[in-house]
């Protein structure tokens, strides 16, 4: 029962994060569009495209790392 709702929140949980992500990267995109200074605008898309990679593989490796954790077999380490 444990791992079934952990699997559940960690599956909202991924969702949310990737919708927050997108939304975050929708909002930079249409903020350096408005942009009229063709120096800062470079410099802004650059640093969106940093965060886009971020933010995504960041989504990416909480979601793998949680499903290794929750679906894991657990094994009994040696006591030293």
């Amino acid at each position: 029962m444990k791992r079934l709702l952990a699997a559940v929140l960690t599956t909202l949980l991924i969702v949310a994060m990737t919708l927050g992500a997108m939304l975050v990267l929708v909002r930079a995109t249409l903020e350096v569009a408005q942009m009229s200074n063709p120096l800062l605008r470079a410099l802004a898309v650059v640093a969106e495209l940093v965060l886009g990679v971020v933010l995504l593989v960041g989504t990416v490796y909480l979601a793998t790392h949680l499903a290794v954790r929750i679906f894991s077999e657990r094994t009994a380490r040696p006591r030293t």
